[in-house]
């Protein structure tokens, strides 16, 4: 089968939008279909905003392929008969996160005009695909009560996660992943200054923010923890992420109401660790469940600190907690073939 994958892009950022792409086009290639990606490039102008999403529109692929698969938007307004969107999240700026502490422009009359054409052309072409498939339940319930549209959950795996293991329950708290202030690193060092305990935290990533970089290096330096935190503002390499993850105690993954559990929630399940997360990070509470694979904290330092402190003085529930979170995986289908089959069911056996 033919089969176009179809996304939007910001030129020159690499991360988990591109991932969920490339990933699928492999498994569907290894699988023997025959696979295209299709990148849109797309600018965060206001200005350009219709613009854009017109030539989106104006792109058909009807007699191109058998069947083509969406992910960021807009590019589920691309026209063909046989199209299947895996629903990744709306322009959240004009939906859940609209006159919210995440909403940086102005709302004037401009802005809320522009809204309200965003929803209707979601709405029309969203209303076109055959199936519509989301990240999480979170992102299927935005999509019903904005778009007044139905969908089923499809949760993405990582590309080989065999490369993930357990190699020790060790002593430091592992958070791998973009360095944002709505990732909320900053909870994290600042519970590190109220643990009882000696554990250590790795941050491994990047920011390309400046003003967050000085507050967590000014936080590490105010309360002296620069020989337990450890935070040089690099990408971390996959290498290197495979080995922290399957020696460190628990792995932390913080967003402020994030779009589903993200990747490394996955990749630390994977690796066998115990959870830490928060009671407002979104559909990251779609998979880490309080007590059982994990800790599901207040968002505050001391809440931290305390589910930090318990499982480095009780390694062996940190142990237990891990095996959890990887025996979940296969609970609730996080697998390539789930995801395959699923997508192209429109269209015949995977």
């Amino acid at each position: 089968m033919k089969i176009a994958l179809c996304s939007t892009y910001v030129p020159f950022i690499k991360g988990g939008l591109r991932n969920i792409v490339e990933w699928l086009a492999d498994e569907l290639k290894s699988r023997g279909h025959a696979v295209e990606i299709i990148y849109i490039p797309w600018v965060d102008r206001p200005d350009l905003f219709i613009e854009q999403y017109q030539a989106v529109r104006a792109i058909d692929l009807r007699g191109q392929a058998d069947l083509a698969i969406c992910f960021r938007p807009p590019a589920y307004a691309i026209r063909h008969d046989n199209k299947v969107v895996w629903f990744i999240h709306h322009f959240r700026e004009y939906y859940d996160l609209w006159n919210g502490p995440y909403s940086a422009r102005e709302q004037n009359f401009e802005r809320c005009a522009l809204r309200e054409t965003i929803h209707r052309l979601d709405s029309e072409a969203l209303g076109e695909a055959k199936a519509i498939y989301t990240n999480s339940q979170i992102v299927q319930e935005r999509l019903k009560f904005f778009n007044n549209l139905e969908s089923k959950v499809l949760y993405p795996p990582i590309k080989n996660p065999e490369r993930f293991h357990l190699q020790e329950i060790g002593n430091a708290i592992a958070y791998v992943c973009r360095v944002e202030h709505h990732k909320r690193q900053h909870l994290l060092i600042e519970a590190m200054a109220h643990c009882r305990t000696p554990v250590k935290l790795i941050i491994g990533g990047k920011t390309g923010n400046a003003s967050y970089e000085s507050h967590l290096k000014n936080l590490i330096s105010k309360y002296q923890l620069e020989n337990r935190v450890s935070f040089n503002n690099e990408w971390i390499t996959e290498a290197d992420k495979i080995t922290v993850l399957s020696q460190c105690l628990a792995a932390a993954y913080l967003p402020l109401d994030e779009d589903s559990y993200g990747y490394p929630t996955l990749e630390a399940a994977h690796s066998l660790k115990a959870l830490i997360s928060t009671t407002d990070s979104g559909g990251v509470l779609e998979f880490v469940k309080d007590n059982h694979n994990g800790f599901i904290c207040e968002p505050n330092p001391k809440s931290l600190a305390a589910a930090i402190d318990t499982l480095y003085a009780n390694k062996p529930l940190a142990k237990r907690m891990g095996e959890n979170a990887f025996a979940q995986i296969k609970e609730v289908r996080i697998d390539w073939q789930n995801v395959c089959s699923a997508l192209i069911a429109q269209t015949g056996p995977c």
